[in-house]
């Protein structure tokens, strides 16, 4: 049986002995260091390379966030599992961008909390219900501004009359041939019109062009 060695970084020393004693009861878990701040998180990973770091968010000295950056820069094949009671968007995004393989909160079942250390380990990214809800939250908040810029962005561009009527051709799906016999104009002619809107636009195809100008007509 293979085992896992883990370090605990925690600045509370009855959560940092807790999960020792929790986790040394597991035979194929061995808890080989325990720091009480991220700088020390950082100096016992880089000396004992554990399999997987159990890292808090608030620590003095060094916090989680900044410990875990210096971690997977200096051991990039170490799991880290970030150990918080603090539910912060910006805590799981940041954790999640610089290599973080999962959130623990600090109250979960220890059986639970078993499980993912071994689902980790394996491969698998652990994210607790409580957690993954505060990160859809941000998402849908971010697709919503998003959206939100793209129509201002778009409400400013002002089309002439004859890019009216060239963009209600587009929009019908009419092809270059067709919108230059619809206006009266040479084929020439309306490819420069439909070269001119995709400019104006920003866009660099007909299916691209559909999609902007279906958003401001």
């Amino acid at each position: 049986m293979r085992t896992i060695k883990i370090v605990i970084a925690d600045d509370q020393m009855l959560t940092r002995e807790g999960l020792r004693t929790i986790l040394d009861l597991e035979d194929d878990f061995e808890v080989v260091g325990v720091a009480k701040n991220g700088e020390e998180a950082c100096e016992l990973t880089e000396v004992l390379q554990p399999d997987l770091v159990l890292l808090d968010i608030q620590m003095p000295i060094m916090d989680g966030i900044s410990a875990l950056k210096r971690i997977k820069h200096s051991c990039p094949n170490i799991f880290i599992l970030i150990l918080t009671t603090f539910i912060e968007e910006d805590y799981i995004v940041e954790g999640m961008a610089n290599g973080a393989s999962g959130y623990m909160l600090k109250d979960m079942d220890a059986d639970k909390m078993i499980t993912s250390i071994r689902d980790i380990v394996s491969g698998q990214f652990i994210l607790p219900a409580a957690v993954a809800a505060k990160l859809a939250g941000r998402l849908n908040r971010f697709t919503e501004d998003y959206a939100h810029f793209q129509r201002n962005s778009l409400s400013v561009i002002k089309l002439t009359e004859r890019e009216e009527e060239l963009a209600q051709l587009i929009i019908k799906g009419l092809n270059n041939r067709e919108i230059a016999d619809t206006l009266h104009i040479a084929e020439g002619t309306a490819r420069n019109y439909i070269s001119n809107l995709y400019g104006k636009l920003e866009v660099v195809d007909r299916a691209q062009a559909i999609v902007r100008l279906q958003a401001i007509m």
